[in-house]
């Protein structure tokens, strides 16, 4: 069945679950008080570098599914309105930052039709939906209900279309008297994964809302937890690349996310463990969220690690060139926030280095929003006489380097892999000395 959908807030989620909607054919109004971004939204440009969407964004445009506003009072005649707007960390807090959200409910509200549903996306401290679902009731019109479901996302950076209309499993938190035709209208949505058999699991508000952020928390602490193994390796001659495979093949462990390196970043795992940790000690239970903080600071310890392996190898950085691939967080992606990459780009430009970052995508954002680093538009740019070439993002084009080559542009021939995706032996025979996180140097041969 089409349904008529409001996305209010167009950013990397909103932009994706607008033009998604639209795919599953229904007909759907996004909307921003960003007039730029609605601006190239409409003209099918999407806002951010993720595979998929701009196709998207042109045909479910061009077949008139999809248009943009920044009028909120377009979410009118919308029978289910998603809120997607975001929850950044607050300025010199661990805690999230909700004002969008209520922000965005708040002006929503009057422009409410009788037996529509708002519904949250966004990743919200655990106890804030039963406050959202009062904003509501007090700016609806009168003699039109509040109903309100919690349906939090699980995207990928990278994968978002994919996992936007081929979920692993949708989330519904309601609760009251609207609880069972909540459930029914959001079936409605999705009627199409859910047919092809996606799993739907109906909560209450709290656990709707713990479900993303503890899904984060789980994923953050096995990044951390190998690399905290990777320390150990380093100092008792380990490999914790053959450590990971050995207990990955524990089934009870697996081996997704042992992948030992430079650390986790983007916009949702640092962000959330640290909300989750502040909400955990608002409600008086430090002790049951207090390993968050060792989990954050071995991620952190990762990219002081990274400095630490070039100060080993060059000594004094300053005024030398060094070559940084990659920028962004990870990649797929142009999001440089709180991006490992950047952060020991920053950390080398304060020792005086001459920092050369390359990225095949991500370096307008860097350029707009992190001055700094020498941001270059090619490879060869950046490793033009570097004296040490840091492996930070692994994009293929970076994995897939002919060491020969980048043998003959560099002045030393040592590579730093902060992301254990290299060939080493395949550098080491092309002359380079390899430095890898959590595994045994391998020495040019």
């Amino acid at each position: 069945m089409s349904l008529k959908i409001s996305v209010i807030g167009t950013g990397y989620l909103g932009a994706v679950h607008a033009a998604c909607m639209a795919e599953l054919g229904h007909t759907v109004v996004g909307i921003d008080t960003d007039a730029s971004k609605i601006e190239a939204l409409a003209a099918g440009r999407s806002p951010i570098y993720e595979p998929g969407l701009p196709e998207l964004l042109t045909s479910t445009g061009e077949s008139g599914r999809l248009t943009w506003s920044t009028d909120i009072s377009a979410a009118a005649d919308a029978d289910v309105h998603f809120v997607c707007v975001g929850t950044p960390q607050r300025a010199g807090e661990y805690a999230a930052n909700t004002d969008y959200v209520f922000a965005a409910f708040t002006a929503l509200a009057p422009h409410m039709k009788a037996g529509s549903i708002a519904v949250g996306k966004s990743t919200v401290p655990v106890g804030t939906v039963p406050r959202v679902l009062e904003a509501i009731r007090e700016n609806v019109t009168d003699g039109i209900d509040a109903r309100l479901v919690w349906n939090p996302e699980f995207l990928r950076e990278g994968f978002a279309v994919k996992d936007t209309l081929t979920p692993d499993r949708f989330v519904y938190g309601v609760e009251g008297e609207f609880a069972d035709a909540d459930v029914e209208k959001l079936d409605e949505v999705y009627d199409k994964a859910l047919a092809a058999g996606t799993p739907r699991l109906v909560t209450n508000y709290a656990t709707a809302e713990l479900v993303k952020v503890s899904a984060n928390a789980f994923l953050a602490t096995k990044i951390s937890f190998i690399n905290a193994m990777a320390e150990i390796c380093e100092a008792t001659g380990g490999d914790v690349l053959a450590l990971a495979d050995a207990i990955g093949h524990d089934e009870r462990i697996g081996r997704k996310f042992l992948g030992a390196g430079v650390g986790f970043g983007g916009g949702c795992l640092p962000k959330d463990i640290r909300a989750f940790l502040a909400r955990g000690e608002e409600l008086g239970l430090p002790d049951s969220v207090a390993f968050l903080r060792g989990v954050d600071a071995t991620n952190l310890r990762r990219r002081e690690r990274v400095v630490t392996l070039v100060e080993g190898a060059l000594g004094d950085v300053a005024g030398k060139p060094i070559a940084v691939l990659g920028a962004a967080f990870k990649p797929n992606s142009d999001d440089i926030r709180d991006s490992p990459a950047l952060d020991v780009a920053e950390r080398l430009v304060q020792l005086g280095a001459d920092v050369r970052v390359h990225d095949p995508e991500a370096l307008p954002v860097a350029r707009a929003n992190r001055p700094g680093p020498n941001y270059v538009d090619t490879v060869d740019e950046a490793l033009d006489g570097a004296q040490i070439v840091l492996h930070l993002t692994e994009w293929k084009q970076y994995r897939e380097l002919d060491p020969a080559e980048v043998a003959t542009k560099v002045a030393n021939k040592v590579v730093i892999d902060g992301r254990n995706a290299l060939d080493g032996a395949r550098w080491a025979d092309a002359g380079f000395t390899v430095h890898s996180l959590g595994r045994p140097v391998v020495e040019a041969r």
